[in-house]
Protein backbone atom coordinates (compact mmCIF):
# COMPACT_ATOMS: atom_id res chain seq x y z
CA UNK A 1 0.00 0.00 0.00
CA UNK A 2 1.41 3.37 -0.97
CA UNK A 3 2.24 5.44 2.11
CA UNK A 4 2.66 8.94 0.75
CA UNK A 5 0.75 10.96 3.31
CA UNK A 6 0.10 14.12 1.29
CA UNK A 7 -2.90 15.91 2.86
CA UNK A 8 -5.97 16.24 0.67
CA UNK A 9 -8.17 19.33 0.34
CA UNK A 10 -10.59 19.73 3.23
CA UNK A 11 -13.68 19.76 1.04
CA UNK A 12 -13.34 16.13 0.06
CA UNK A 13 -14.43 14.47 3.30
CA UNK A 14 -15.19 14.88 7.00
CA UNK A 15 -13.01 13.34 9.70
CA UNK A 16 -15.36 10.50 10.55
CA UNK A 17 -17.49 8.57 8.10
CA UNK A 18 -20.41 7.93 10.43
CA UNK A 19 -23.16 5.98 8.75
CA UNK A 20 -26.35 7.59 7.58
CA UNK A 21 -29.69 5.96 7.12
CA UNK A 22 -31.63 8.31 9.37
CA UNK A 23 -35.40 8.17 9.32
CA UNK A 24 -37.99 10.42 10.89
CA UNK A 25 -40.97 9.83 13.14
CA UNK A 26 -44.28 9.69 11.39
CA UNK A 27 -46.71 12.34 12.64
CA UNK A 28 -48.86 9.77 14.38
CA UNK A 29 -45.93 7.99 16.01
CA UNK A 30 -44.40 11.29 17.12
CA UNK A 31 -47.72 12.39 18.63
CA UNK A 32 -48.04 9.09 20.51
CA UNK A 33 -44.48 9.39 21.84
CA UNK A 34 -45.06 12.90 23.15
CA UNK A 35 -48.44 12.12 24.66
CA UNK A 36 -47.03 9.11 26.43
CA UNK A 37 -44.62 11.38 28.27
CA UNK A 38 -47.48 12.87 30.24
CA UNK A 39 -49.22 9.69 31.41
CA UNK A 40 -48.69 7.53 34.49
CA UNK A 41 -45.25 6.19 33.61
CA UNK A 42 -42.54 8.83 33.55
CA UNK A 43 -38.79 8.61 33.84
CA UNK A 44 -36.78 10.72 36.25
CA UNK A 45 -35.12 13.11 33.83
CA UNK A 46 -34.95 16.83 33.22
CA UNK A 47 -36.94 16.87 30.02
CA UNK A 48 -39.19 14.55 28.10
CA UNK A 49 -38.15 14.68 24.48
CA UNK A 50 -36.87 12.46 21.73
CA UNK A 51 -33.70 14.16 20.62
CA UNK A 52 -30.42 13.46 18.87
CA UNK A 53 -28.36 14.08 21.98
CA UNK A 54 -28.94 14.11 25.72
CA UNK A 55 -29.31 17.12 27.96
CA UNK A 56 -26.06 18.98 28.78
CA UNK A 57 -23.64 16.61 30.44
CA UNK A 58 -25.40 13.60 29.06
CA UNK A 59 -27.63 11.18 30.89
CA UNK A 60 -25.26 8.42 31.87
CA UNK A 61 -22.26 9.95 30.16
CA UNK A 62 -20.09 9.11 33.14
CA UNK A 63 -17.65 11.93 33.69
CA UNK A 64 -15.12 12.33 36.45
CA UNK A 65 -16.69 9.97 38.96
CA UNK A 66 -15.37 10.36 42.46
CA UNK A 67 -13.35 7.55 43.98
CA UNK A 68 -14.43 7.36 47.62
CA UNK A 69 -13.79 4.45 49.96
CA UNK A 70 -17.10 3.00 51.06
CA UNK A 71 -16.95 2.32 54.82
CA UNK A 72 -20.62 2.40 55.85
CA UNK A 73 -22.31 -0.91 56.60
CA UNK A 74 -24.83 -1.87 53.89
CA UNK A 75 -28.50 -1.70 54.80
CA UNK A 76 -30.25 -4.86 53.71
CA UNK A 77 -33.78 -4.52 52.33
CA UNK A 78 -36.58 -6.21 54.22
CA UNK A 79 -38.15 -7.36 50.95
CA UNK A 80 -37.86 -6.53 47.24
CA UNK A 81 -40.41 -4.06 45.86
CA UNK A 82 -43.62 -5.62 44.57
CA UNK A 83 -43.52 -6.73 40.97
CA UNK A 84 -45.86 -5.34 38.38
CA UNK A 85 -47.32 -7.27 35.50
CA UNK A 86 -44.81 -7.75 32.70
CA UNK A 87 -45.84 -5.57 29.76
CA UNK A 88 -45.94 -6.73 26.19
CA UNK A 89 -43.00 -5.33 24.27
CA UNK A 90 -43.99 -2.72 21.76
CA UNK A 91 -43.83 -3.77 18.10
CA UNK A 92 -41.54 -1.60 16.02
CA UNK A 93 -43.30 1.63 14.98
CA UNK A 94 -43.26 2.39 11.27
CA UNK A 95 -40.75 5.22 11.50
CA UNK A 96 -38.64 6.16 14.53
CA UNK A 97 -35.04 7.07 15.30
CA UNK A 98 -32.73 5.08 13.05
CA UNK A 99 -30.67 2.05 13.86
CA UNK A 100 -27.32 2.60 12.19
CA UNK A 101 -26.21 0.32 9.39
CA UNK A 102 -23.07 0.55 7.26
CA UNK A 103 -23.05 1.83 3.72
CA UNK A 104 -20.43 0.50 1.30
CA UNK A 105 -18.22 1.72 -0.07
CA UNK A 106 -17.62 4.65 2.31
CA UNK A 107 -18.02 8.25 1.20
CA UNK A 108 -15.68 8.87 -1.75
CA UNK A 109 -12.21 9.99 -0.77
CA UNK A 110 -9.54 11.58 -2.87
CA UNK A 111 -7.37 8.85 -4.29
CA UNK A 112 -9.95 6.06 -4.51
CA UNK A 113 -9.31 4.20 -7.73
CA UNK A 114 -10.26 1.08 -9.65
CA UNK A 115 -7.61 -1.64 -9.85
CA UNK A 116 -7.37 -5.36 -10.52
CA UNK A 117 -4.45 -5.70 -8.10
CA UNK A 118 -5.08 -7.52 -4.81
CA UNK A 119 -3.47 -6.76 -1.45
CA UNK A 120 -2.63 -9.62 0.90
CA UNK A 121 -3.89 -8.67 4.36
CA UNK A 122 -3.32 -10.67 7.54
CA UNK A 123 -6.24 -10.39 9.97
CA UNK A 124 -5.52 -8.66 13.27
CA UNK A 125 -7.27 -9.49 16.57
CA UNK A 126 -10.57 -7.63 16.76
CA UNK A 127 -11.04 -7.37 12.98
CA UNK A 128 -14.43 -7.92 11.39
CA UNK A 129 -15.14 -8.06 7.67
CA UNK A 130 -17.28 -4.94 7.72
CA UNK A 131 -14.67 -2.65 9.30
CA UNK A 132 -11.84 -4.10 7.20
CA UNK A 133 -13.86 -3.36 4.06
CA UNK A 134 -14.49 0.23 5.16
CA UNK A 135 -10.80 0.79 5.83
CA UNK A 136 -9.78 -0.51 2.39
CA UNK A 137 -12.57 1.34 0.55
CA UNK A 138 -14.28 -1.81 -0.75
CA UNK A 139 -17.46 -3.76 -0.05
CA UNK A 140 -17.29 -6.98 1.99
CA UNK A 141 -18.19 -9.07 -1.06
CA UNK A 142 -14.99 -7.84 -2.77
CA UNK A 143 -12.81 -9.51 -0.12
CA UNK A 144 -11.62 -13.03 -0.94
CA UNK A 145 -10.98 -15.56 1.83
CA UNK A 146 -9.12 -18.62 0.52
CA UNK A 147 -9.31 -20.51 3.82
CA UNK A 148 -12.68 -21.31 5.35
CA UNK A 149 -16.30 -20.29 4.87
CA UNK A 150 -17.26 -16.67 4.56
CA UNK A 151 -18.21 -15.27 8.01
CA UNK A 152 -20.93 -12.73 8.69
CA UNK A 153 -19.91 -9.15 7.97
CA UNK A 154 -19.85 -8.26 11.68
CA UNK A 155 -18.37 -11.51 13.06
CA UNK A 156 -14.88 -11.62 14.52
CA UNK A 157 -12.30 -12.94 12.07
CA UNK A 158 -9.62 -15.40 13.11
CA UNK A 159 -6.32 -13.60 13.84
CA UNK A 160 -3.68 -14.44 11.26
CA UNK A 161 -6.24 -15.37 8.58
CA UNK A 162 -5.24 -14.25 5.08
CA UNK A 163 -7.56 -12.00 3.06
CA UNK A 164 -7.15 -10.84 -0.55
CA UNK A 165 -8.48 -7.31 -0.94
CA UNK A 166 -8.65 -5.27 -4.16
CA UNK A 167 -6.46 -2.19 -4.17
CA UNK A 168 -8.83 0.78 -4.29
CA UNK A 169 -7.06 3.53 -2.33
CA UNK A 170 -4.40 5.83 -3.62
CA UNK A 171 -2.24 7.91 -1.30
CA UNK A 172 -2.57 7.10 2.40
CA UNK A 173 -0.79 8.09 5.60
CA UNK A 174 2.12 6.30 7.30
CA UNK A 175 1.59 2.56 7.61
CA UNK A 176 4.15 1.72 10.35
CA UNK A 177 2.58 0.09 13.39
CA UNK A 178 3.96 1.85 16.45
CA UNK A 179 2.00 0.47 19.39
CA UNK A 180 0.14 -2.82 19.93
CA UNK A 181 -3.51 -2.57 20.90
CA UNK A 182 -2.81 -4.13 24.30
CA UNK A 183 -0.43 -1.28 25.11
CA UNK A 184 -3.07 1.36 24.43
CA UNK A 185 -5.75 -0.12 26.70
CA UNK A 186 -5.28 -1.12 30.34
CA UNK A 187 -4.63 -4.74 29.44
CA UNK A 188 -3.38 -7.75 31.46
CA UNK A 189 0.26 -6.91 30.69
CA UNK A 190 -0.09 -3.63 32.61
CA UNK A 191 -1.38 -5.19 35.86
CA UNK A 192 2.05 -5.63 37.44
CA UNK A 193 3.41 -2.26 36.34
CA UNK A 194 4.36 -0.34 39.51
CA UNK A 195 3.34 3.22 38.63
CA UNK A 196 4.49 4.75 41.93
CA UNK A 197 7.81 2.91 41.91
CA UNK A 198 8.51 3.91 38.31
CA UNK A 199 7.67 7.58 38.89
CA UNK A 200 9.80 7.71 42.03
CA UNK A 201 12.76 6.10 40.25
CA UNK A 202 12.60 8.62 37.40
CA UNK A 203 12.94 11.51 39.85
CA UNK A 204 11.09 14.06 37.76
CA UNK A 205 8.62 16.72 38.87
CA UNK A 206 5.79 14.18 38.70
CA UNK A 207 7.29 12.46 41.77
CA UNK A 208 6.80 15.68 43.77
CA UNK A 209 3.44 16.70 42.33
CA UNK A 210 0.20 16.58 44.30
CA UNK A 211 -3.35 17.37 43.23
CA UNK A 212 -6.74 17.21 44.91
CA UNK A 213 -8.99 14.90 42.90
CA UNK A 214 -12.43 13.91 44.18
CA UNK A 215 -11.82 15.78 47.45
CA UNK A 216 -8.62 13.91 48.23
CA UNK A 217 -4.96 14.85 47.90
CA UNK A 218 -3.16 12.51 45.53
CA UNK A 219 0.43 12.12 44.39
CA UNK A 220 1.32 12.46 40.74
CA UNK A 221 1.57 8.68 40.41
CA UNK A 222 -1.86 8.27 42.01
CA UNK A 223 -3.37 10.76 39.56
CA UNK A 224 -1.92 8.78 36.63
CA UNK A 225 -3.21 5.52 38.13
CA UNK A 226 -6.68 6.98 38.63
CA UNK A 227 -6.92 8.27 35.05
CA UNK A 228 -5.63 4.96 33.67
CA UNK A 229 -8.16 2.92 35.66
CA UNK A 230 -11.16 5.20 35.05
CA UNK A 231 -10.68 5.35 31.28
CA UNK A 232 -9.02 1.93 30.91
CA UNK A 233 -6.00 3.44 29.15
CA UNK A 234 -2.55 1.95 29.66
CA UNK A 235 -0.57 3.95 32.28
CA UNK A 236 2.67 3.48 30.34
CA UNK A 237 1.18 5.35 27.38
CA UNK A 238 -0.08 8.15 29.63
CA UNK A 239 3.36 8.51 31.24
CA UNK A 240 5.19 8.42 27.90
CA UNK A 241 2.98 11.14 26.40
CA UNK A 242 3.35 13.25 29.55
CA UNK A 243 7.13 12.94 29.25
CA UNK A 244 7.06 13.65 25.51
CA UNK A 245 5.12 16.89 25.93
CA UNK A 246 6.48 18.30 29.18
CA UNK A 247 9.32 16.19 30.60
CA UNK A 248 7.40 15.87 33.88
CA UNK A 249 8.44 12.23 34.32
CA UNK A 250 12.23 12.65 34.17
CA UNK A 251 12.96 16.37 34.63
CA UNK A 252 13.06 17.76 38.19
CA UNK A 253 11.98 21.26 39.14
CA UNK A 254 8.53 22.83 39.20
CA UNK A 255 7.35 24.07 35.79
CA UNK A 256 5.87 27.55 35.62
CA UNK A 257 2.78 29.01 33.98
CA UNK A 258 1.04 26.90 31.37
CA UNK A 259 3.70 24.20 31.67
CA UNK A 260 2.45 23.61 35.23
CA UNK A 261 -1.30 24.03 34.71
CA UNK A 262 -1.49 22.29 31.33
CA UNK A 263 1.30 19.68 31.23
CA UNK A 264 0.05 18.13 27.97
CA UNK A 265 -0.19 21.53 26.29
CA UNK A 266 -3.99 21.45 25.84
CA UNK A 267 -4.86 24.98 26.99
CA UNK A 268 -8.62 24.67 27.45
CA UNK A 269 -9.61 26.20 30.84
CA UNK A 270 -11.78 23.20 31.72
CA UNK A 271 -8.77 20.86 31.44
CA UNK A 272 -6.51 22.59 33.95
CA UNK A 273 -4.57 20.22 36.20
CA UNK A 274 -2.97 16.85 35.57
CA UNK A 275 -6.06 14.69 36.05
CA UNK A 276 -8.17 16.77 33.66
CA UNK A 277 -5.33 16.86 31.13
CA UNK A 278 -5.05 13.07 31.29
CA UNK A 279 -8.84 12.76 31.02
CA UNK A 280 -8.80 14.81 27.83
CA UNK A 281 -5.87 12.73 26.51
CA UNK A 282 -7.59 9.42 27.29
CA UNK A 283 -10.75 10.52 25.50
CA UNK A 284 -8.91 11.56 22.36
CA UNK A 285 -6.87 8.35 22.28
CA UNK A 286 -10.13 6.44 22.69
CA UNK A 287 -11.76 8.32 19.83
CA UNK A 288 -9.04 7.08 17.49
CA UNK A 289 -8.85 3.57 18.93
CA UNK A 290 -12.56 2.75 19.01
CA UNK A 291 -13.31 4.67 15.82
CA UNK A 292 -10.86 2.35 14.02
CA UNK A 293 -12.37 -0.70 15.72
CA UNK A 294 -15.87 0.29 14.61
CA UNK A 295 -14.87 1.32 11.08
CA UNK A 296 -16.19 4.86 11.63
CA UNK A 297 -12.81 6.61 11.44
CA UNK A 298 -10.97 6.32 8.13
CA UNK A 299 -9.19 9.66 7.77
CA UNK A 300 -7.80 12.56 9.75
CA UNK A 301 -8.59 16.25 9.57
CA UNK A 302 -5.75 18.52 10.67
CA UNK A 303 -5.81 22.01 12.26
CA UNK A 304 -5.02 23.52 8.86
CA UNK A 305 -8.09 21.68 7.43
CA UNK A 306 -6.01 19.32 5.30
CA UNK A 307 -6.91 15.62 5.21
CA UNK A 308 -5.11 12.31 5.09
CA UNK A 309 -6.55 8.86 4.55
CA UNK A 310 -5.43 6.38 7.22
CA UNK A 311 -3.40 3.45 5.93
CA UNK A 312 -5.82 0.49 6.06
CA UNK A 313 -3.27 -2.00 7.44
CA UNK A 314 -2.78 -0.03 10.67
CA UNK A 315 -3.90 -1.35 14.05
CA UNK A 316 -6.16 0.43 16.53
CA UNK A 317 -3.35 1.33 18.95
CA UNK A 318 -1.36 3.11 16.23
CA UNK A 319 -4.44 4.88 14.88
CA UNK A 320 -5.10 6.19 18.40
CA UNK A 321 -1.70 7.91 18.34
CA UNK A 322 -2.08 9.21 14.77
CA UNK A 323 -5.52 10.64 15.58
CA UNK A 324 -4.33 12.25 18.82
CA UNK A 325 -1.37 13.98 17.18
CA UNK A 326 -3.57 15.14 14.26
CA UNK A 327 -5.43 17.34 16.75
CA UNK A 328 -2.23 19.22 17.55
CA UNK A 329 -0.28 19.64 14.32
CA UNK A 330 -0.26 19.25 10.55
CA UNK A 331 2.12 18.28 7.79
CA UNK A 332 5.74 17.58 8.64
CA UNK A 333 5.30 18.20 12.38
CA UNK A 334 2.55 15.56 12.58
CA UNK A 335 4.52 13.14 10.38
CA UNK A 336 7.53 13.45 12.65
CA UNK A 337 5.45 12.89 15.80
CA UNK A 338 4.00 9.62 14.43
CA UNK A 339 7.25 8.38 12.88
CA UNK A 340 9.54 5.77 14.48
CA UNK A 341 11.77 8.64 15.67
CA UNK A 342 8.92 10.70 17.13
CA UNK A 343 6.84 10.05 20.23
CA UNK A 344 7.50 6.32 20.17
CA UNK A 345 11.20 7.01 20.72
CA UNK A 346 10.28 8.55 24.09
CA UNK A 347 8.26 5.44 24.89
CA UNK A 348 11.25 3.23 24.02
CA UNK A 349 13.52 5.29 26.29
CA UNK A 350 11.17 4.82 29.25
CA UNK A 351 9.83 1.29 28.75
CA UNK A 352 11.61 -0.46 25.88
CA UNK A 353 9.95 -2.12 22.90
CA UNK A 354 6.15 -1.74 23.20
CA UNK A 355 5.60 -4.96 21.27
CA UNK A 356 7.24 -6.84 24.15
CA UNK A 357 3.96 -6.12 26.00
CA UNK A 358 1.68 -7.55 23.32
CA UNK A 359 -1.23 -9.50 24.74
CA UNK A 360 -4.02 -10.98 22.59
CA UNK A 361 -7.14 -9.04 23.54
CA UNK A 362 -9.56 -11.28 21.61
CA UNK A 363 -9.19 -15.04 21.98
CA UNK A 364 -10.59 -17.33 19.31
CA UNK A 365 -14.18 -18.24 20.13
CA UNK A 366 -14.74 -15.41 22.61
CA UNK A 367 -18.40 -14.86 23.52
CA UNK A 368 -20.22 -12.63 25.95
CA UNK A 369 -21.37 -14.47 29.09
CA UNK A 370 -25.12 -14.73 29.65
CA UNK A 371 -26.35 -11.42 31.08
CA UNK A 372 -29.76 -10.38 32.37
CA UNK A 373 -31.37 -6.95 32.39
CA UNK A 374 -30.12 -5.27 35.59
CA UNK A 375 -33.46 -4.90 37.38
CA UNK A 376 -36.06 -7.05 39.14
CA UNK A 377 -38.22 -9.30 37.01
CA UNK A 378 -41.66 -7.82 36.37
CA UNK A 379 -40.66 -4.21 37.07
CA UNK A 380 -41.15 -1.78 34.16
CA UNK A 381 -38.09 0.33 33.41
CA UNK A 382 -37.30 2.62 30.49
CA UNK A 383 -34.45 2.20 28.02
CA UNK A 384 -33.17 5.77 28.16
CA UNK A 385 -29.79 5.51 26.46
CA UNK A 386 -28.65 3.46 23.50
CA UNK A 387 -24.94 2.82 22.84
CA UNK A 388 -22.86 5.75 24.10
CA UNK A 389 -19.64 6.55 25.93
CA UNK A 390 -18.47 3.98 28.46
CA UNK A 391 -16.90 6.44 30.90
CA UNK A 392 -16.85 10.04 29.73
CA UNK A 393 -17.82 11.58 26.40
CA UNK A 394 -18.29 9.30 23.44
CA UNK A 395 -15.02 7.65 22.46
CA UNK A 396 -16.25 4.07 23.03
CA UNK A 397 -19.97 3.45 22.46
CA UNK A 398 -20.00 0.64 25.01
CA UNK A 399 -22.69 1.67 27.52
CA UNK A 400 -26.47 1.44 27.84
CA UNK A 401 -28.75 3.37 30.23
CA UNK A 402 -31.90 2.24 32.04
CA UNK A 403 -34.18 4.28 34.31
CA UNK A 404 -36.83 3.08 36.77
CA UNK A 405 -40.45 4.22 36.67
CA UNK A 406 -41.08 7.41 38.62
CA UNK A 407 -43.71 10.10 38.98
CA UNK A 408 -41.08 12.76 39.69
CA UNK A 409 -38.55 14.10 37.19
CA UNK A 410 -34.86 14.65 37.81
CA UNK A 411 -32.59 13.08 40.41
CA UNK A 412 -34.95 11.46 42.90
CA UNK A 413 -34.60 8.58 45.34
CA UNK A 414 -35.75 5.26 43.95
CA UNK A 415 -37.11 2.16 45.68
CA UNK A 416 -36.11 0.02 42.70
CA UNK A 417 -33.01 -2.13 42.74
CA UNK A 418 -30.07 -2.59 40.41
CA UNK A 419 -29.16 -6.26 40.01
CA UNK A 420 -26.03 -8.18 39.15
CA UNK A 421 -26.38 -8.99 35.45
CA UNK A 422 -24.02 -11.95 36.00
CA UNK A 423 -22.21 -13.67 38.81
CA UNK A 424 -18.85 -12.16 39.73
CA UNK A 425 -16.53 -10.57 42.25
CA UNK A 426 -16.93 -6.92 43.28
CA UNK A 427 -13.49 -5.47 42.51
CA UNK A 428 -14.39 -1.80 42.86
CA UNK A 429 -16.95 0.14 44.77
CA UNK A 430 -16.82 3.92 44.95
CA UNK A 431 -19.10 6.91 44.71
CA UNK A 432 -21.74 5.61 42.31
CA UNK A 433 -19.42 2.99 40.80
CA UNK A 434 -19.57 -0.79 41.12
CA UNK A 435 -17.37 -3.06 38.98
CA UNK A 436 -18.05 -6.80 38.73
CA UNK A 437 -15.19 -9.07 37.67
CA UNK A 438 -16.91 -12.01 36.00
CA UNK A 439 -13.92 -14.36 36.09
CA UNK A 440 -13.45 -13.51 39.80
CA UNK A 441 -9.65 -13.32 39.58
CA UNK A 442 -9.67 -9.93 41.31
CA UNK A 443 -8.23 -8.04 38.33
CA UNK A 444 -10.22 -5.43 36.43
CA UNK A 445 -7.82 -5.71 33.48
CA UNK A 446 -8.48 -9.39 32.69
CA UNK A 447 -11.46 -11.18 31.22
CA UNK A 448 -15.02 -9.85 31.31
CA UNK A 449 -15.91 -6.97 33.64
CA UNK A 450 -19.15 -5.02 34.06
CA UNK A 451 -19.07 -1.34 35.03
CA UNK A 452 -22.13 0.05 36.81
CA UNK A 453 -22.35 3.81 37.25
CA UNK A 454 -24.89 5.83 39.29
CA UNK A 455 -25.48 3.11 41.87
CA UNK A 456 -26.48 4.88 45.07
CA UNK A 457 -28.88 4.73 47.97
CA UNK A 458 -28.49 1.48 49.86
CA UNK A 459 -25.42 0.03 48.16
CA UNK A 460 -25.44 -3.58 49.33
CA UNK A 461 -22.12 -4.88 48.06
CA UNK A 462 -18.58 -4.50 49.33
CA UNK A 463 -15.26 -4.86 47.52
CA UNK A 464 -14.14 -8.47 47.59
CA UNK A 465 -17.70 -9.82 47.78
CA UNK A 466 -18.90 -12.58 45.47
CA UNK A 467 -22.37 -12.06 44.03
CA UNK A 468 -24.68 -14.31 42.06
CA UNK A 469 -26.63 -13.33 38.95
CA UNK A 470 -29.73 -11.45 40.09
CA UNK A 471 -28.36 -10.38 43.49
CA UNK A 472 -29.27 -6.87 44.62
CA UNK A 473 -26.43 -4.33 44.22
CA UNK A 474 -27.99 -0.97 45.12
CA UNK A 475 -30.48 1.66 44.02
CA UNK A 476 -30.37 3.61 40.74
CA UNK A 477 -29.42 7.24 41.35
CA UNK A 478 -27.51 10.23 40.01
CA UNK A 479 -24.56 9.50 42.27
CA UNK A 480 -21.14 9.63 40.69
CA UNK A 481 -20.22 11.34 37.45
CA UNK A 482 -22.65 13.39 35.39
CA UNK A 483 -26.36 12.63 35.37
CA UNK A 484 -29.56 14.60 34.87
CA UNK A 485 -31.90 11.92 36.18
CA UNK A 486 -32.05 8.75 38.25
CA UNK A 487 -30.85 5.78 36.22
CA UNK A 488 -28.13 3.14 35.91
CA UNK A 489 -25.36 3.10 33.31
CA UNK A 490 -23.93 -0.30 32.32
CA UNK A 491 -20.85 -1.05 30.19
CA UNK A 492 -18.62 -4.06 29.43
CA UNK A 493 -14.86 -4.51 29.28
CA UNK A 494 -12.81 -7.47 28.13
CA UNK A 495 -9.06 -7.65 28.82
CA UNK A 496 -9.16 -3.92 29.48
CA UNK A 497 -10.85 -2.93 26.21
CA UNK A 498 -14.32 -1.39 26.28
CA UNK A 499 -16.53 -3.69 24.21
CA UNK A 500 -18.70 -1.76 21.78
CA UNK A 501 -22.39 -2.33 22.47
CA UNK A 502 -23.18 -2.81 18.78
CA UNK A 503 -20.20 -4.76 17.52
CA UNK A 504 -18.99 -8.30 16.91
CA UNK A 505 -19.75 -9.14 20.56
CA UNK A 506 -23.24 -7.63 20.81
CA UNK A 507 -24.50 -6.40 24.16
CA UNK A 508 -27.23 -8.95 24.93
CA UNK A 509 -29.35 -8.68 28.10
CA UNK A 510 -32.12 -11.23 28.77
CA UNK A 511 -32.18 -11.96 25.03
CA UNK A 512 -32.46 -8.27 24.03
CA UNK A 513 -29.66 -7.27 21.64
CA UNK A 514 -28.38 -3.68 21.52
CA UNK A 515 -28.20 -1.80 18.21
CA UNK A 516 -26.64 1.64 17.85
CA UNK A 517 -28.27 4.70 16.37
CA UNK A 518 -26.55 7.18 14.11
CA UNK A 519 -25.70 9.30 17.16
CA UNK A 520 -24.85 8.43 20.78
CA UNK A 521 -27.80 7.57 23.04
CA UNK A 522 -29.97 6.62 20.05
CA UNK A 523 -30.60 3.02 19.05
CA UNK A 524 -32.74 0.12 20.16
CA UNK A 525 -32.92 -3.22 21.92
CA UNK A 526 -34.28 -5.98 19.68
CA UNK A 527 -35.60 -9.40 20.68
CA UNK A 528 -37.02 -11.37 17.78
CA UNK A 529 -39.57 -9.13 16.06
CA UNK A 530 -39.94 -6.85 19.12
CA UNK A 531 -38.16 -3.53 19.40
CA UNK A 532 -37.67 -1.15 22.33
CA UNK A 533 -36.31 2.24 21.32
CA UNK A 534 -33.94 4.35 23.41
CA UNK A 535 -35.33 7.73 24.44
CA UNK A 536 -35.00 10.08 27.40
CA UNK A 537 -38.77 10.36 27.47
CA UNK A 538 -41.15 7.76 28.88
CA UNK A 539 -42.95 6.90 25.70
CA UNK A 540 -44.37 3.41 25.36
CA UNK A 541 -41.61 2.53 22.89
CA UNK A 542 -39.00 2.71 25.72
CA UNK A 543 -40.76 0.38 28.18
CA UNK A 544 -38.89 -2.82 28.96
CA UNK A 545 -38.99 -5.54 31.59
CA UNK A 546 -37.60 -9.01 32.19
Amino acid sequence: MESAWKPAPAASRSTRSRVDGRSQLSRAARRRAWLACGVSLSVAILACARSDSPAPGGIGSGGEAEFVSATAEPILPTAPPPATLEPTATPMPPSLEPIASPTFPPTPTQGVQSSSENILYRVQPGDVLRSVAVRFGVVPADILQPDGDRPADNALLSPGQILFIPRRLGSTGPAEQLLPDSELVYSPHAIDFDISGFVEAQGGFLSEYQEIVSKRARTGAEVVALAARDHSVNPRVLLALLEYHSGWVSQPGRPVGDAFNFPLGHLAPETQGLYRQLTWLANELGTGYYGWRAGTLTELTFPDSSLVRLAPELNAGTVALQYYFSLRSSGRTWAEAVSPTGFIETYWRLFGDPFDYTHPLYEVGIQQPELILPFIKGRIWAFTGGPHGAWERESAWAALDFAPSSLEPGCTESDDWVLAAAAGLVVRRGNGVVVLDLDADGEEQTGWNLLYLHVGGDVLVQEGQLVEQGDLIGNPSCEGGIATGTHVHLARKYNGEWILADGPLPFTLSGWVAHAGSKPYQGALIKGDLVVYACTCASQETNISR
